[in-house]
């Protein structure tokens, strides 16, 4: 058994500085202070460490996605195709709103119909006249002793209850 080697099995895993599974045996045997995993800033500095490695590898096998100068076209496209489409959304927005501020003053025109044909003329005033009396009623019957008045018709109306179901 070896000293990376986790007991009991039976396959060489070895582990990086990180603590992770090297990918291949052959980046085991590189030295780990010349592992370098998180890329580089330039192409001189690509090739200063493949020297310290001592291989010479094409930069372009470790490009992962190049642009070519046929591209441009295409891109154009696909960036005239974005502002047509953003046009159209632009145009189904308009219209959206448009049919929201026609439900929105239809239905206050529903509302309104519906209240004179309720109220008759000036259903608004009926309808603050009712909510200003039903506030009067409220602080009045706040004021009288119910306590005492509950007390008292309380055994009455229970009397009462009993009276009529004892005749039914």
């Amino acid at each position: 058994m070896f000293k990376d080697e986790p007991a009991g099995s039976g396959t060489d895993k070895r582990l990086d500085d990180a603590g992770l599974p090297l990918a291949n045996r052959e980046e085991a045997d590189i030295n780990p202070d010349l592992l370098r995993r998180e890329g580089f800033a330039s192409e001189a500095e690509y090739l200063a460490y493949l020297a310290t490695l001592g291989r010479d590898i094409p930069f372009e096998a470790y490009v992962v996605e190049t642009v070519e100068v046929s591209e441009g076209p295409v891109l154009e496209a696909r960036l005239r195709e974005l502002r047509e489409e953003l046009e159209n959304l632009r145009a189904r927005l308009h219209v959206i709103r448009d049919q929201a501020a026609t439900v929105v003053s239809e239905n206050v025109r529903w509302a309104d119909a519906s209240a004179h044909a309720q109220l008759g003329d000036r259903p608004w005033l009926k309808l603050a006249g009712a909510m200003a009396a039903a506030f009067v009623l409220a602080r009045g019957v706040r004021r009288l002793p119910l306590g005492t008045v509950t007390t008292t018709a309380l055994p009455l109306v229970a009397a009462a209850l009993n009276r009529k179901l004892a005749k039914a």
